[in-house]
């Protein structure tokens, strides 16, 4: 065992404690899978990252990502935990103000925005309306009648997103899933607000509500890959602004803000990062 740098950082939330924690290994070099995936069990947190010397030189470093269960090839708020511990611990990118990650699903690009860091969403891979027997699961497990569902689209891009509109963000807030019938689906829910209550990316003022909620009984705070893939859908359908603000983890007691933009075909997603917790651990 070693001793290494460490930090858990809040991400999505300018409130402390009202993002999403992520776990950072800042000096992850030489560790197993095997170990790697024992700390992420033992954090208990929804990912847990380790920070590696990339293996291309178009990168600044290299990330692995896992929950308590699996590695994952990418998630968004780990992306951006991991963006803010490895620039805290002295990482110096290779030009200002952006950075190249590399993970298991490629090489991710993150900019500097508004004070922010965001990172560009990885391509879907599937990207297509869920059909019938799907949309029925999913009206079931977040007991919502099926007129309630007025559009879906699959939006992986890494995780495995089914998103679904439905007609407000006040129905988004009032869904009491039913977390067995979902199964093994990862559903993403956006209702928008009136026009009055929000102003298009203006602060932290938000146009949609999301959640992320999933079969295996959990709802996650806040969801960098699923709103950069909602991102992509609700721009393409002509359902959202080109930069617009996404309020998630309401029902949790969260704050938290997901800044999200799309230019020259690109989905740019941006929070607020603050550590939270810093020091060693032996590992």
């Amino acid at each position: 065992m070693h001793t290494r740098r460490f930090a858990q950082v809040d991400v999505f939330s300018a409130e402390p404690f009202g993002g999403n924690p992520v776990a950072v290994v800042i000096d992850g070099d030489g560790l197993s899978d095997t170990e790697m995936q024992r700390f992420a069990a033992w954090t208990n947190l929804s990912e847990t990252t380790f920070l590696l010397p990339p293996t291309t030189p178009e990168a600044d470093y290299r990330v692995r990502i896992f929950t308590t269960a699996e590695e994952l090839p990418f998630a968004g708020h780990p992306t951006l935990g991991s963006a803010h511990a490895w620039l805290e611990a002295g990482g110096q990118p290779r030009s200002s103000g952006h950075l190249v990650q590399e993970c298991a699903q490629g090489l991710v690009p993150l900019r500097q925005s508004d004070g922010r860091w965001a990172f560009a969403g990885p391509e879907l891979t599937r990207y297509e309306p869920a059909d019938a027997a799907t949309l029925a699961q999913a009206a079931a497990g977040l007991r919502l009648a099926p007129a309630d569902i007025l559009d879906s689209s699959w939006l992986v891009n890494g995780p495995q997103w089914l998103g679904l509109l439905v007609a407000s963000a006040d129905e988004v807030l009032a869904i009491r899933p039913d977390h067995q019938a979902l199964g093994d689906l990862f559903v993403g829910v956006v209702g928008a607000f009136p026009d009055d209550d929000g102003a298009a990316g203006v602060d932290d003022r938000p146009d949609f509500e999301v959640r992320a909620i999933m079969g295996t009984g959990v709802e996650d705070p806040v969801t960098g890959s699923l709103n950069a893939g909602l991102g992509r859908w609700l721009t393409d359908a002509g359902l959202a602004p080109s930069t617009y603000v996404a309020a998630q983890g309401t029902v949790l007691g969260r704050s938290g803000r997901v800044h999200v933009s799309t230019a020259q075909g690109e989905v740019w997603v941006a929070g607020d990062t603050a550590t939270r917790i810093s020091g060693s651990v032996l590992l």
